[in-house]
């Protein structure tokens, strides 16, 4: 069935809106009807097609080349390949046909997109290869990985009409991969829209309520900018700087990020802004020159905060990002930050480095750039043959979304690290070799453990040793994606040797006891010795962690199962639904049968309680739903990698059963006499909740420290809290997380 009279009218004023756009990129005819050439084998492609929404899905391309255009500032092949992204995957259309009809390498471009597709709707070792392949072209075109952030930037901004289930894949994959691959390609605006976008669907209540407070706020905060920028104005007027200023709002999703970071309330969220200046420099003397000169003009009118002078115009972000912040003290006491950057820098920064990128036709300069450098690594990581699929998702997530500091070898080479490195990150940077042996470092002539967290400036030497090697623990204190790489791959290469001889000493142990080892001796003592699988079993066993002496005693102890069934929690009745005739098929939930009581786990990672809004996950090894926070990061992780398991339905709590829960409150504050009485008095006097465990430690009179709690459910912990903060000298109450 065709399109109707009103579809027709619709997508050719979205069209004449496209070509609108086009006038910026097309040189000739013929750029004009490369695109037209697209456009309408494209509407023929999905002639009749409907978008879940209802409305014709050829909207969707043209939508996808418009954001190519406009927001990312990309070129005609662009626009085409946007036009063409889904005929190959979704109509008779190969990508033989692309070639013949467009050329070589619009039909690449498709064909990677296509690809693209597969990564984010296959099983997650099939949905990591292909990831693995499509980035390994990445330095060769990465207008294939830009048009796909269009593709799903514009499929966010259309997440309303998708079911339940689908949002939380689709956000999921989002806040844990594109948005932070956004962010390394310099898309600072599509990065904030996409982190909007997903809080808007996954927490819905919280984005309407600050979307709100920021409106209702915004007459004070245009009077304080007013106030704030007149003394600039004047300033940079006098010195004939052409010039442009503006306040520019934090995202929704930043503000409520540090709330639930700080867990403190939206009035307390005092930095929701920051003054911006671009200008045009004169060609004499260096944009860099006129940045200080301007910095300080600043500087002279207010006073700055010397921790907070940002300078990424001598060492520009490694996405190209390059701008010079500084905090300063404005009216009534309010810091405010400042960014100063040339109309060049605002360009990079509001479009992308990516938009600039050489081409592999283009001309290679001889000094490597920073976006070189950081595509070297991904494809020394895509290239590693002993990473598994989640591996390498997990990596090459680490290696997006970090702010940077730059530390130097001995011999004064400098080196860009993500913030919170330890000197292992650094010894991993260097080499691999030299961070497996590594067992010291000197940071700034000064020996300290490889732990050790550097800063921006340090100076770094790392002391060896032959017959050092990598520690699982380790893992937890390095933060690059190459160094947890490199020690998971020893790590892996030493399990398989412990696990090897691991099963030779169990069978060796199980023959002197005369006891045929079969799977259901094993199922019965792998648990009892607090091991997951057999594999992990076997490893401790190899690695002596495990003795087998009291083995004999164990095997006639009848052992307990793990799962722990709440009843505190239920899915509603399911509603009739319809179904998505172009959903992939992979993804629809496996048939459960309605007689079987559904058992919950709670997760371990978030550790939610009643009133906390939840998602289940469907374990795929034991059936059981694991219930996250929604708001949980591993919860995100998984959705990206195993979106088909994410519970359909939504999960509630039920009220006719109270249980308690633990949870863990982090207190700061003023010490004083009494402190603890108080603390108790409110807790266990006013609420008449179980205190199990107070842990409190002052220091220079502060004292910091936790208190355990068993509690019914979210909003009386809130209320707890709440009182806590009432306490005279207590300045931060927090939930535990871990």
């Amino acid at each position: 069935m065709g399109y109707t009279a009103e579809d027709e009218a619709l997508i050719r004023e979205k069209w004449d809106d496209l070509l609108r756009s086009c006038t910026k990129i097309c040189k000739n005819d013929e750029d004009w009807n490369f695109i037209k050439r697209a456009f309408f084998l494209a509407k023929e492609a999905h002639e009749g097609v409907r978008r879940r929404s209802g409305e014709p899905y050829l909207l969707h391309p043209i939508a996808v080349a418009k954001i190519v255009i406009d927001e990312i500032g990309l070129g005609v092949k662009s626009v085409v390949a946007a036009l063409l992204h889904d005929v190959v995957e979704d109509t008779e259309y190969t990508v033989e046909d692309m070639e013949r009809i467009f050329g070589a390498k619009i039909a690449s471009m498709v064909d990677g997109l296509t690809k693209m597709s597969g990564v984010f709707n296959a099983d997650t070792s099939e949905q990591a290869e292909y990831f693995r392949k499509v980035l390994l072209t990445l330095s060769d075109d990465v207008r294939v990985i830009l048009i796909k952030i269009a593709d799903r930037l514009h499929n966010m901004r259309t997440l309303g009409s998708m079911p339940l289930n689908k949002q939380i894949k689709i956000t999921g994959e989002t806040i844990y991969l594109f948005a932070p691959l956004a962010y390394r390609l310099g898309l600072y605006s599509i990065k904030s829209e996409l982190e909007d976008l997903c809080m808007k669907y996954r927490f819905p209540q919280q984005y309407a309520e600050i979307t709100q407070k920021l409106q209702e706020s915004e007459a004070t905060r245009r009077e304080f900018i007013d106030k704030f920028n007149a003394p600039i104005i004047e300033a940079l007027n006098r010195d004939h700087i052409n010039y442009e200023i503006s306040g520019r709002v934090k995202s929704v999703y930043s503000i409520w990020s540090k709330m639930q970071r700080k867990q403190i309330p939206f009035e307390e969220i005092y930095d929701l802004f920051a003054i911006r200046i671009v200008f045009k420099p004169l060609p004499f003397p260096s944009e860099k020159t006129q940045c200080w000169s301007i910095y300080s003009t600043i500087t002279d009118i207010y006073t700055p905060k010397p921790d907070r002078l940002r300078d990424w115009i001598s060492m520009p972000k490694a996405n190209g990002y390059e701008a010079l912040h500084s905090t300063v003290m404005g009216p009534d006491g309010v810091w405010v930050e400042v960014q100063i950057r040339t109309q060049r820098m605002e360009d990079i920064a509001e479009r992308g480095f990516a938009a600039h990128w050489k081409y592999k036709h283009a001309t290679i300069s001889q000094d490597e750039d920073e976006f070189d450098k950081w595509l070297k690594q991904i494809r020394a990581a895509l290239n590693s043959p002993t990473e598994n699929a989640v591996d390498f998702l997990d990596n090459f997530k680490l290696s997006l979304y970090t702010s940077e500091i730059v530390v130097f070898t001995p011999k004064g080479e400098s080196r860009k690290l993500p913030f919170g490195a330890t000197a292992l990150d650094f010894a991993y940077d260097i080499h691999s070799k030299i961070g497996n042996s590594a067992i010291s470092a000197k940071i700034n002539h000064k020996l300290e453990p490889v732990t050790t967290q550097i800063n921006s400036g340090d100076q770094i030497e790392i002391i060896t040793a032959d017959n050092a090697r990598p520690k699982p623990e380790w893992l937890e204190t390095v933060i690059t994606a190459k160094a947890k790489q490199a020690i998971k791959n020893f790590l892996k290469r030493e399990r398989q040797n412990n696990i090897e001889r691991g099963m030779q000493l169990l069978d060796e142990k199980m023959k002197s006891l005369n006891i045929k080892l079969s799977g259901r001796v094993l199922r019965k003592i792998v648990p009892l010795y607090d091991s997951n699988n057999k594999e992990e079993f076997y490893s401790k066993i190899g690695a002596g962690i495990i003795s087998l002496d009291n083995l004999e005693k164990a095997l006639k102890t009848n052992s307990k199962s793990k799962i722990l069934k709440f009843w505190t929690l239920f899915i509603p009745k399911k509603q009739e639904e319809e179904i998505d005739e172009g959903a992939d098929s992979t993804e629809l939930p496996d048939k459960v049968d309605p007689a079987v009581e559904p058992q919950f786990e709670i997760a371990e990672c978030c550790k939610p309680i009643p009133g906390d809004k939840v998602v289940g996950y469907r374990d795929p090894a034991t059936g059981n739903i694991i219930v996250h926070k929604a708001a949980c990061d591993e919860l995100n992780r998984l959705a990206a990698q195993y979106g088909k398991n994410i519970v359909k339905e939504e999960i509630k709590w039920s009220q006719h059963k109270a249980m308690s829960y633990l949870v863990s409150v982090k207190l700061r504050g003023i010490d004083r006499m009494g402190l603890l009485l108080d603390l108790a008095k409110v807790v266990s006097g006013d609420f008449s909740i179980n205190i199990r465990e107070i842990n409190i430690h002052s220091h220079d009179g502060i004292f910091e420290g936790d208190i355990s709690l068993y509690v019914k459910d979210a909003e009386g912990l809130q209320a707890v809290m709440d009182k806590l903060r009432k306490i005279k000298g207590i300045e931060r109450v927090k939930r535990n997380m871990n």
